[in-house]
């Protein structure tokens, strides 16, 4: 039956694929990265600039040098169209401009589901154009933008595991230092739990939700851990209080003959519905019909943490690649079987630092994902990592300090921030001294111990206000400013505008 169930998968992805290609050029870019690293700033920025930067007097004003088909005046409009997934939430683009332009801007709210929009380009193309030479019109390039959070991308991989399996990992990892002080409180209900006795429903409630306290502990800011499957216990929705979502690794081997009802066997039953009805059917319905993605790294959180923080985004990095059908694009691909044929890993928030460190924060990001990379590109995907700030909360300055001048950034501070004693009101800009990164990446794995104070941290980077909004000579709104998103532009698509 599941082969069945696989092959009318296949037949579906083809069908629509074929579709596509006909119906016009498209390209279904994918946009994901763990909790609070930019993906709804970086989507609101991307599709404001693109609509925006040929609008009155804003073309002026606005530079997007890398960004080719932009820089060499080729893109003749760009505007929003309905969206072809009528079943998926649309991206609340009005929304969350609205967020950051405002009079009180603030941060939109992070993504909890998943959403699409879709931007439509119309191009002079620089060659020859199939649809031009079969007179079909103007060369118009769908890019359909669909967000989700990274955290079901990291679900992707328990498809290939069994509850043992999974269970026994989960287990080991809350088991290292970074992890056991938060978890001491889950692995005492567990060790405590026979997995043979009968099974009842307190008691797998119990379990569940001290299972979630540690995972929802491990995210936050103190600790910035990143390696937490399953997804949906942070992000529950509608599944919250369901059974799919109501189960915990126990200590279970592998074969191992379980009593019927007992909790073992139920949470082991669980465990595979949540695969089942949750994992498997977003892998089917979107992440398999991906061209290309994009993966947004908070890497600032992680550093901000410490060594073993950064050492847990290594290795939630890695697991990212496992889950996607990555492969060299050809024209046979691209109408029967899309794959993922470009990946760009983007460390954000670069305007949280000098631009001195810009090429630096890269190098970290590019060696986190070392492993990752080199597994990709074996299959033929191409691959990049920038360091960028989709909006730019921060211009630099050099200021005076101690008869020293001092390479500096500027901006308002979110309210509560604090350096040493001085705590921001979120209305005055601070002038603040971010430090330099390492010029070896692999001295940000140094130390074994977890930063959990501000005294204890190596660095230290404070989170800022969106920038005021500038307006045009028209009244109308110029596009943000931003740090190298013209250069994840050319990477994503650019390549299609040719």
């Amino acid at each position: 039956m599941s082969q069945i169930s696989d092959l009318l998968f296949e037949s579906r992805v083809v069908a629509e694929s074929v579709a596509d290609y006909l119906a016009g050029g498209r390209l279904r870019l994918g946009v994901t990265g763990l909790s609070r690293s930019g993906k709804t700033v970086f989507i609101t920025a991307l599709v404001h600039h693109l609509t925006r930067a040929l609008a009155g007097d804003a073309a002026k004003k606005t530079h997007l040098p890398v960004f080719r088909a932009f820089a060499e005046g080729r893109i003749a409009a760009a505007h929003l169209d309905p969206q072809p997934d009528y079943g998926v939430p649309r991206f609340a683009y009005e929304e969350h401009l609205a967020a950051l332009t405002g009079a009180d801007r603030h941060w939109p709210q992070s993504t909890k589901r998943i959403s699409e929009l879709r931007v439509s380009l119309e191009y002079r193309a620089k060659g020859w154009s199939l649809r031009r030479s079969l007179g079909q019109g103007p060369t118009r390039l769908d890019i359909d933008i669909v967000d989700y959070p990274g955290e079901w991308l990291l679900d992707l991989p328990l498809l290939e595991k069994s509850y043992a399996q999974w269970s026994r990992e989960t287990l080991e990892a809350a088991g290292v230092a970074a992890r056991a002080m938060i978890a001491s409180e889950w692995r005492g209900l567990t060790a405590q739990a026979d997995v043979k006795a009968r099974y009842q429903e307190e008691t797998a409630k119990k379990l569940a939700q001290a299972f979630t306290d540690y995972l929802r502990a491990a995210r936050s800011d103190r600790f910035a851990l990143s390696a937490l499957p399953p997804g949906r216990f942070l992000m529950p929705g509608d599944l919250e209080g369901s059974p799919a979502l109501t189960f915990a690794p126990l200590s279970v081997e592998e074969g191992e003959d379980l009593p019927y009802r007992s909790l073992g066997r139920e949470m082991e039953r669980r465990y595979e519905a949540y695969k089942a009805q949750v994992v498997k059917p977003f892998f089917r319905d979107h992440f398999a019909r991906l061209d290309r993605q994009i993966v947004l790294v908070d890497a600032l959180a992680a550093l901000n943490s410490g060594p073993e923080a950064v050492r847990d985004l290594e290795t939630a990095l890695t697991g990212v690649l496992t889950a996607f059908r990555t492969g060299r694009a050809s024209l046979f691909s691209t109408i029967f079987r899309p794959k993922i044929d470009r990946i760009l890993f983007a460390a954000t928030k670069a305007d949280h630092l000098h631009h001195t460190s810009h090429d630096r924060l890269e190098a970290i990001l590019r060696h986190l994902t070392a492993r990752a990379i080199a597994r990709a590109e074996g299959v033929g995907a191409k691959i990049d990592v920038i360091a960028l700030a989709a909006v730019r909360a921060t211009r630099e300055a050099m200021v005076r300090h101690e008869g020293e001048s001092l390479s500096a950034i500027v901006g308002t501070p979110v309210a509560g921030e604090r350096i040493g004693d001085e705590i921001f009101d979120g209305e005055a800009e601070g002038a603040i001294f971010p430090g330099e990164l390492p010029a070896d990446p692999r001295n940000v794995f140094r130390g074994e111990a977890l930063a959990v104070s501000e005294e204890e941290a190596e660095f230290r980077f404070l989170k800022f206000r969106p920038p005021v909004a500038a307006l045009g000579r028209e009244g109308s709104l110029s596009p943000l400013p931003h740090i190298r998103l013209d250069r994840a532009m050319e990477f994503l698509f650019g390549d299609r505008l040719t």
